[in-house]
Order: C-alpha cells, then structure tokens, then sequence
C-alpha cells in the first residue's frame, strides 16, 4: 500500500467500533412473514408448472393415440400397381 490513509476504511473502522444501532421490534416478524408469502408463492408456483406440464403430456398422448402419429402417412402420389 502507500501509506496514505484510506478515508474509507477508517470511516468503517469508526462505525464497527461505535455503538451498535436499535434494531426495529418487527423486523424478525416482518422477515419471518414475508419469507412465509415468498415460500407459499413459490409452492404454489411450483405446483402450478408441474400440474401445467402434466396436462401437458397427457394431450400430447390422447392426441397421438388419435391420430396414429407413430404411423407413416400413406403414400398418395400414385396408384398401387396391380395386374403385373
């Protein structure tokens, strides 16, 4: 380093060694609520793109079973050779 003092450094010098300040008296309820909301948020998010992605699979196989997308499609470029 240069020596020269860093104004920064002893600003957060002088605050850590200061008195500690008042922590609000909701401010764990308040955390511990609003971790509650964003945990019920996701949950349900959650199971809103799972249910999503199951609804989604099931339509894709009532769609394949009708119309026999595992088939190939008949040929109709020309008539089928008969009498040879």
């Amino acid at each position: 380093m240069s020596g020269v003092p860093d104004h920064k450094e002893a600003q957060v010098r002088r605050l850590m060694d200061g008195p500690y300040p008042v922590v609000p008296a909701g401010l764990a309820a308040g955390a511990a609520a609003r971790g509650d909301r964003l945990r019920r948020r996701r949950r349900v998010l959650r199971r809103a793109c799972w249910t999503l992605l199951f609804a989604a699979v099931v339509a894709l196989l009532v769609w394949a079973s009708l119309t026999h997308a595992w088939t190939t499609p008949s040929s109709g470029v020309s008539p089928p050779l008969e009498g040879w």
